[in-house]
């Protein structure tokens, strides 16, 4: 059987093991475009997991073990891959709910849940690719039940290895490249180092210090402190009270969540399948939980004092106090609101540049979270800025189609409505902003919204980060590419003539505007060159305009409607 411990470090092991050769998967993606990198988004994603499993007891189950994991990797997944591993381990979760250990049963089991969930979030599954490698190998362990645990695990790696040598047959973007799926590869990273504590061996050796981990949206509203003036006896919801509800069958928190906003503020409540992540000021701890276990039985419950914080903290001095308040800012971009019920929208978008952070301000939006190409943000990331907007409805713009599946996570976690616009990128996110009818129901503003991003051809100027071949043509690191809806059209040296080239190549009989969207590795000064050569090259009665995205990675972004 297999313990609490065991699969608690054994899911250590493979975080350890996919954060040492993230690098090697990440060398795997053939496409030559700058990217989230799929070895670097796998190991945040299960990284994201670490500390909390750090926490656990020997003694904790498997039930308790899975489900830190998943709830850590749900939160922290980055990028297709990084959601797809964080759905497998969320049908350990499931599927190991309520066990103290797991047979080789529970294992098959487990797997095939992880793969049903996984296949499930996909709206078109691509054969070839991690989903492949985990389906097999989850149907080679419900073969092999009547074996050991370990044996099991043994069996179903080797299944999954086949499929991962198989799959440049099914893919042949990757038998042209001569490499196989970089997230089929990445799983079997992680699976590999939970082989080895399967197998009773010591987990996985972290070969490098993790980053420092950002702050949970579970702390959100903790910065009662700020102020430089504030006295302590202004402080009136002077408790910090969190806790771990475990839901009664059937229990909604709502009405819990309202009486904690009624009685308390900085109100965080996150809610899970069968658990809800509770958080609250308030001047009586006591009433919170006597409300609270009206609902479920409560766990992990942490009080503190913000009295006696705010008062250390003033002893401190005035030095280190404004230190700590200039980190605290840095990592909590976003704060909690709860529901206005007089507002009906709001919108979050992803977008990276301060140029175009400002655009999508000027459009309506809200909340803006840093992120795009090769900086996908995780699922918390995009959750915390959804909870920061005060409305009903909240819209969201993901603007890169690595991004939209960590948003759908997001979704489902939220407190209040919320609705995805698959937009893949950032010019369908301007236009579907422009489209917006405030009068309109939510759902028919969705439709009308993608509507409207859908009919816009997006352009990108962009460098090749690896060596790789285009049209029978190889192309060098480094050289520059123009790119038309996310295909090569065609490469080079010269960025202005890619750019023109690329504006002329997209224009339309029935082309109105063209949008030339300027990186942060431009000048002005060539950003308005090049602005000119678009005019003089694509002309007629078309409308050139620029704006200064500031935007990494691409030097030009074209939009044409």
């Amino acid at each position: 059987m297999i313990t609490g411990q065991i699969l608690r470090d054994a899911i250590l092991s493979g975080a350890n093991n996919i954060a040492n050769q993230r690098t090697r998967v990440d060398e795997l993606n053939v496409f030559p475009v700058p990217d989230g990198d799929t070895g670097t988004n796998m190991s945040m994603t299960v990284g994201a997991a670490i500390r909390e499993l750090e926490a656990l007891p020997d003694t904790c189950t498997v039930a308790e073990a899975s489900k830190t994991a998943a709830s850590a990797m749900l939160r922290g997944a980055r990028g297709n891959s990084g959601v797809i591993t964080s759905l497998l381990f969320r049908g350990f979760s499931k599927a190991l709910k309520d066990k103290t250990e797991a047979s080789a049963a529970d294992l098959a089991n487990a797997l095939q849940m992880g793969v049903d969930a996984a296949y499930k979030a996909v709206m078109k599954p691509t054969e070839g690719t991690i989903l492949t490698v985990t389906r097999l190998a989850a149907e080679k362990a419900a073969a092999c039940t009547d074996l050991e645990p370990a044996a099991l695990w043994a069996a179903m790696m080797e299944a999954g290895q086949a499929a991962l040598e198989d799959t440049p047959n099914l893919l042949p973007v990757l038998k042209k490249a001569g490499v196989v799926d970089a997230g089929g590869q990445g799983i079997m990273v992680v699976f590999e180092g939970m082989k080895q504590v399967f197998d009773g061996g010591e987990i996985v050796a972290s070969a490098e210090v993790a980053a420092k981990p950002k702050v949970s949206s579970d702390a959100a509203g903790k910065g009662v402190f700020a102020d430089d003036l504030m006295k302590v006896e202004d402080i009136k919801n002077g408790y910090c009270t969190q806790f771990l509800l475990h839901k009664n069958e059937g229990a909604s928190v709502t009405r819990l969540r309202a009486f904690l906003e009624s009685n308390g503020d900085s109100v965080v409540v996150i809610e899970d399948d069968d658990v809800a992540n509770c958080h609250v000021h308030t001047s009586d701890p006591g009433m919170m939980l006597s409300e609270a276990i009206k609902y479920g039985y409560l766990t992990d419950f942490k009080i503190e004092n913000m009295h006696e914080q705010f008062l250390a903290r003033q002893a401190q001095g005035k030095g280190l106090e404004k230190q700590a308040r200039a980190e605290e800012k840095k990592e909590s971009e976003f704060t909690y609101a709860a529901v206005d019920p007089e507002r009906a929208y709001g919108f979050v978008a992803v977008a990276a540049g301060e140029g175009l952070k400002s655009v999508f301000a000027d459009l309506g939006v809200d909340a803006v979270v840093s992120g795009g190409q090769t900086m996908n943000p995780s699922t918390e990331d995009i959750l915390a800025a959804i909870q920061s907007v005060p409305a009903k409805t909240v819209l969201v713009l993901p603007n890169n189609k690595n991004i939209i599946m960590a948003a759908e996570q997001a979704q489902k976690l939220a407190d209040r409505k919320v609705i995805v616009l698959p937009t893949r990128t950032v010019p369908q996110g301007m236009t579907a902003m422009l489209s917006f009818d405030p009068d309109a129901k939510p759902d028919d503003n969705a439709v009308t919204m993608m509507q409207a991003a859908d009919r816009v051809s997006t352009g990108l100027v962009t460098y090749a980060a690896r060596d790789s071949e285009f049209d029978g043509k190889p192309i060098k690191k480094g050289e520059i590419m123009a790119l038309e809806n996310g295909k090569i059209v065609a490469t080079g040296t010269d960025i202005v003539k890619a750019t023109y080239r690329l504006a002329r190549s997209m224009r339309k009989k029935d082309t109105q505007f063209i949008t030339v969207i300027s990186g942060c590795d431009v000048s002005e000064e060539e950003a308005e060159h090049t602005t000119e050569m678009v005019r003089a090259k694509c002309g007629g009665n078309i409308e050139v305009s620029h704006i200064s995205g500031g935007q990494p990675v691409y030097y030009y972004m074209i939009s044409v409607e």
